[in-house]
């Protein structure tokens, strides 16, 4: 029996990798915030699901449970750890709050560095554990490879996960322990519902909100279209178990023009035609050329 870790197991694509890895026999130690969601979960995907309730932020909570785990396993190491758990923070960068930016961090990027610290020794970082070491799966997004306008903390998030699995696989070697990235497209999962609503409003008084108007339309789309959640979850699966797994999956909606091209593209005129697409038109200005420096922006003597 495959024993596996999932964080943010409560929606999208975490729940549908615990409904998908239980039916498949696996113990699920799914990772949801409230007590709660925990007791639905339970009742919905049975015996095989053992909650564990923490933010993936709070590096005690999840210390805590993780030890909770390591009784449950007894002496045995753990299969799997799929780091999951994440939030879109979206809006333009130069009006984007601080704090904002500093909460996709801490939960995209900060948790999923907490979360492998501390379930490292239950997958075989202890010598004293018995079973054949087990797999690290960081979901990432092609946001991790491709950035778009108003995705940038998310984005930088993403980016950050993908040096930070190469680094984690590499230093892991040691252990017998691999980690692998999945990098979906456009998914159907409440991550974009919550988080794209309400920009136009939100930045009305800055210059991109027409842009952000199109980008909402275009985000909107792109999720009623995209993969469902268990496309992924059915892909996590194939990380955790195939004998030689690729070090990354990308899986993309429509790939040849929303993932080959543009990273084929020379990158200035991929800068163009995204920024033709969301409408994001230069500056007119006025009193001095584009490329003088502002009365607030000059250089020191």
């Amino acid at each position: 029996m495959k024993k596996v870790v999932i964080t943010g197991a409560s929606t999208g694509i975490g729940y549908a990798s615990a409904r998908i890895l239980t039916q498949k026999g696996a113990r699920v130690f799914g990772n949801v915030r409230t007590g709660e969601t925990a007791e639905r979960l339970q009742h919905e995907l049975g015996e095989l699901f053992v909650p564990l309730i923490f933010d993936v932020t709070d590096e005690p909570a999840v210390l805590g449970e993780a030890a909770r785990v390591g009784e449950l396993l007894g002496s045995d190491t753990l299969d799997g750890l799929v780091n999951n758990a994440g939030v879109e923070v979206a809006g333009p960068l130069a009006y984007l709050a601080t704090g904002e930016f500093r909460y996709q961090l801490d939960v995209n990027l900060l948790g999923p560095f907490i979360v492998s610290k501390a379930f490292l020794p239950m997958l075989g970082a202890d010598p004293a554990r018995n079973g054949i070491p087990g797999r690290i799966v960081n979901i990432s997004s092609t946001s991790g490879r491709i950035a778009g306008p108003f995705t940038g903390a998310y984005a930088a998030s993403k980016f950050g996960l993908e040096g930070f699995s190469d680094s984690l696989r590499r230093e892991l070697i040691r252990f017998g322990i691999d980690v692998i990235v999945i990098e979906p497209g456009a998914i159907v999962t409440p991550i974009w519902q919550k988080s794209d609503t309400g920009l136009v409003e939100k930045f009305r008084e800055t210059p991109y909100a027409n842009a952000l108007a199109t980008f909402e339309k275009y985000a909107a789309k792109e999720g009623a279209n995209g993969y469902p959640a268990s496309v992924i979850g059915n892909a996590i699966w194939k990380a955790l178990t195939a004998a030689n797994p690729k070090t990354r999956y990308t899986i993309v909606p429509s790939r040849l023009p929303n993932w080959t091209i543009p990273r084929l593209m020379p990158v200035r005129v991929l800068d163009r035609l995204v920024a033709r697409f969301f409408g994001i038109e230069p500056q007119i200005r006025s009193g001095r050329s584009a490329t003088s420096p502002s009365p607030n922006n000059r250089p020191e003597a």
